[in-house]
């Protein structure tokens, strides 16, 4: 490995040889006044091939981004929550196929009683947000909203279509692995050992880099009342709560916290034979389920023909690097993950400057096809 040098203020880390284009094409994002601070890392056949970073974490540009400097991934996270989902499953504790009301009875209520975990995860419950109204700070009491989704009726008959539950979907996933292990999201991650958060202490949170929000709002396509439900409500997200109780919160859809290489770390099992640091994580009968297929067609959320396994983007749009076969999911304002299990292969990207782009991030897209390049396609 080689240490990283750059361009790039406060640039750091180290890359294998043979991924030198990588560190070229982070630089060009620096360049083009594209970044305020970044980390990427690469892990390929269990080793970490890259992990770079450089920039500032603070508004004033005067704190360089450093190895332990966390940054929100939003609904990058929701890649976490499916790894934790199966690793469940591998432990005979869920069933992708099994109805949710299975584990949670509370939940069949009002029509959902036949709603399956891959539907549930593949965003085809109709569960995209709440048609009424209540106070934003609700999304921090974990229970308040458990009750609200158990409780709800679908807004469309659920596994017909794919509609994004940008928060809804991280508490159904969170309460069920609750319910199956004892423990919940945040608690799963803190066992993990990396620096890698849902719910945050003051220490970890004084590390969490500031994060300017986009220079406009993300192009929606066509606003229907899915769209509103699921980002346009006053009540569609937690606004206007402290930024400390917001942290502190687990909300495993939208504040997950992370450097580039914990988070490619942590996902590595995905593409290793359901192994990290050689102890089984998933069984190959989880994963095979894991990437199955579950619903394809145009999102009622949002504006993209998407295609779902349990959990993760399958990379129809190429979103995710060149490779169609690979799985992926990214974050509001730029960050997203890469899964590859046909090269063995994962990435992480982590970034403050935040964009307009609701996924396929000209950064992060750059960052990506410079792997592949080194991969030959």
């Amino acid at each position: 490995m080689d240490a990283f040098r750059s361009s790039v203020p406060n640039s750091a880390g180290v890359l294998a040889p043979a991924f030198s284009r990588v560190g070229d094409a982070f630089a060009e994002n620096f360049a083009e006044g594209l970044e305020l601070g970044a980390s990427f890392a690469v892990m390929l056949d269990d080793a970490l091939v890259v992990d770079i970073r450089g920039g500032h974490s603070d508004r004033k540009q005067e704190m360089p981004w450093a190895e332990d400097t966390l940054a929100c991934i939003y609904s990058s996270g929701k890649a976490v929550t499916a790894l934790l989902i199966a690793h469940e499953v591998s432990e005979g504790r869920l069933d992708y196929d099994a109805p949710v009301a299975a584990y949670w009875p509370a939940f069949a209520q009002n029509g959902k009683e036949a709603i399956t975990l891959a539907e549930a995860l593949s965003h085809q419950g109709g569960l995209c947000g709440f048609p009424d109204e209540m106070p934003p700070e609700t999304w921090l009491d974990w229970d308040a909203v458990a009750d609200r989704l158990a409780a709800m009726a679908p807004l469309w008959p659920p596994g017909s279509a794919s509609g994004y539950h940008p928060q809804t979907v991280g508490f159904v996933a969170g309460e069920l692995i609750r319910r199956a292990s004892g423990k919940t999201v945040g608690a799963h991650l803190r066992d993990a050992g990396l620096q890698l958060y849902c719910g945050m202490g003051p220490q970890e949170a004084a590390r969490a880099a500031y994060m300017p929000k986009p220079p406009r709002a993300p192009d929606l396509g066509e606003i229907n009342l899915y769209t509103e439900l699921a980002f346009l409500k006053p009540w569609a997200a937690p606004v206007r709560v402290a930024r400390e109780a917001w942290m502190a919160a687990e909300l495993p859809a939208s504040n997950m916290h992370a450097d580039a290489r914990s988070l490619a770390t942590f996902l590595h099992p995905f593409v290793n034979g359901g192994a990290r640091n050689g102890k089984p994580v998933l069984t190959q009968a989880a994963l095979d389920a894991a990437f199955k297929e579950r619903v394809c067609g145009d999102d009622l959320v949002l504006p993209f023909r998407l295609s779902w396994s349990a959990g993760l983007m399958r990379n129809i749009n190429r979103h995710f690097g060149p490779n169609e076969a690979a799985f992926g999911h990214a974050g509001f304002g730029g960050s997203c993950v890469l899964i590859d299990p046909e090269n063995r292969l994962t990435a992480a990207y982590v970034m403050n400057r935040m964009s307009p782009h609701l996924v396929g991030d000209p950064r992060s897209v750059r960052l990506l096809n410079a792997v592949y390049s080194r991969l030959g396609g």
